[in-house]
């Protein structure tokens, strides 16, 4: 598939998602960079390691700022979100190969917590 198909399709794919669909993506978008950071960081590449700490930081930014407060589960998300984001602001001062891990570890907790959501919401249960 060449580059401008793929991109077409994957925009084609976030235009028709539900707003699920949409925060999974988002998981699995901080999930990977997350990884790309730690993967330079590893290499020695402190800039693209910035780089991909502070989109992951941007994704915890949109998480907290969606968050539904006329629900009770908002602000224990909210305090889970504002510890992910300080860690990863320590991670990219520090260039802490730990700490990103351990984020690493919230958010594909996070993750497949939500697609767990999605599939009993899907039941019906």
């Amino acid at each position: 598939m060449n580059f401008n198909a793929a991109m077409a399709y994957k925009g084609n794919m976030i235009q028709t998602a539900s707003k699920a669909e949409l925060t999974l993506m988002l998981y699995d978008g901080a999930i990977k960079f997350c990884n790309i950071a730690i993967l330079a960081l590893e290499k020695g590449d402190l800039e693209k390691c910035n780089l991909n700490i502070i989109k992951v930081e941007k994704i915890i930014v949109e998480f907290r700022a969606t968050l539904d407060d006329r629900y009770p589960v908002a602000k224990d998300f909210d305090l889970v979100y504002d510890y992910i984001y300080r860690r990863l602001i320590e991670a990219n001062v520090k260039k802490d190969k730990t700490i990103l891990e351990e984020v690493l570890v919230h958010l594909r907790g996070m993750r497949d917590t939500w697609k767990e959501v999605m599939r009993l919401n899907k039941q019906g249960i």
